[in-house]
C-alpha cells in the first residue's frame, strides 16, 4: 500500500502537524511515514501517533500526496543530496517550513514538482498558530486547497508573495519570541509590586490571551482598544507613559526589522 503523507523531520513543528492531521482524520496513521533520525523519538512517534517511522528519508519522500519538510535549515542540503536518486512521485506536493530557504532552492532540488514555502509558528503546537504559505511555480489551485487543509490543522493560514515571507518570519515567526518576553517581563512588574510568583503570572498570560481575543472577535483597531482602558488621569495613560518613554513601541518595531534582515541573510546563504 502507498504512503499518501511523508514527513522529514520529527522535531517539535513536525509533531505538532501530526498530531493534528492525526486527531482530525486528514490522513490515517498508516497512510503516513516520518523519517526521524533520533531512535528514542521513533519510539515516542510511533507509539504515541501510531504512525510508521523510519531512518530513511527516502521512504518518506516516496509518499504520493506531500512530503512534508520540517528539517533545519543547515541539514537541507544534505537530505536534498539524500534524495536525488529516490524514486519519487513526480505529483506529490512538497511543502517545506524551513526558515530562509527560498523557492529556487527548493524547486532546484524537486524539479518538476509542485513546492509551497510555508512559515508557520510555534503556537502550532495547541492549534492556534498562523501559517503564512507562497506557492512555486509549479502549484496549482488543488495544491493550494490541499496545503491549506493540512496546515489549517495548527491554526490560520495566510497566502502571500515570497517576497513578503522573510517579513512573516520577523513578525509572526519569531513574534511569539517576542511576546513571551512581554509575558515575563509582565509578570515580573507585578511581582515587583508585591504579587506572589505564580498569580502574577496568570494574572500576565491571561491577561495577552484575552486582549488578542477581544482584539480579533471585536474586529477593532488595537488604539481603539487602548483607548477604551486609559482614562484621564488614570493608572493605564500613566503605565503607557512609562513605555513611551522607553521606547517600547519602537524597539519591538525594531526586533521584527532585525528578524526580518537575518531571515533574508539566512536565504541569501541557501
Amino acid at each position: 500500500m502507498s504512503t499518501k503523507f511523508g514527513m522529514i523531520g520529527g522535531g517539535m513543528m513536525g509533531e505538532a502537524l501530526l498530531s493534528r492531521l492525526v486527531v482530525g482524520q486528514v490522513y490515517l496513521p498508516g497512510d503516513m511515514v516520518v523519517s526521524e533520525p533520533q531512535a528514542k523519538r521513533q519510539e515516542f512517534l510511533a507509539q504515541q501517533y501510531g504512525v510508521q517511522v523510519t531512518g530513511d528519508n527516502q521512504v518518506a519522500a516516496r509518499a504520493i500526496e506531500v512530503l512534508f519538510l520540517a528539517i533545519k535549515p543547515q541539514a537541507f542540503e544534505q537530505v536534498a543530496a539524500g534524495l536525488s536518486d529516490c524514486d519519487r512521485s513526480p505529483s506529490a506536493l512538497v511543502i517545506s517550513i524551513l526558515a530562509g530557504t527560498p523557492l529556487s532552492v527548493l524547486e532546484s532540488a524537486f524539479p518538476g514538482q509542485p513546492v509551497i514555502r510555508a512559515m508557520p509558528n510555534t503556537p502550532a503546537a495547541v492549534g492556534a498558530g498562523i501559517t503564512a504559505i507562497a506557492a512555486g511555480q509549479h502549484v496549482q489551485a488543488d495544491h493550494l486547497d490541499l496545503a491549506r487543509r493540512i496546515l489549517g490543522t495548527v491554526g490560520d493560514v495566510v497566502d502571500v508573495p515570497e517576497s513578503m515571507m522573510d517579513a512573516v518570519t520577523g513578525l509572526s515567526g519569531s513574534g511569539p519570541g517576542y511576546v513571551a518576553l512581554m509575558v515575563e517581563a509582565l509578570a515580573d512588574g507585578g511581582v515587583a509590586a508585591g504579587l506572589p510568583r505564580a498569580i502574577a503570572l496568570k494574572l500576565a498570560l491571561q491577561t495577552v490571551r484575552g486582549t488578542a481575543q477581544l482584539l480579533q472577535e471585536e474586529g477593532i483597531h488595537p488604539g481603539e482598544l487602548k483607548d477604551r482602558v486609559t482614562s484621564p488621569g488614570g493608572t493605564t495613560i500613566a503605565g503607557i507613559a512609562v513605555l513611551e518613554k522607553a521606547g517600547f513601541r519602537s524597539a519591538v518595531i525594531e526586533a521584527v526589522k532585525a528578524a526580518w534582515m537575518r531571515s533574508r541573510e539566512l536565504g541569501q546563504k541557501s
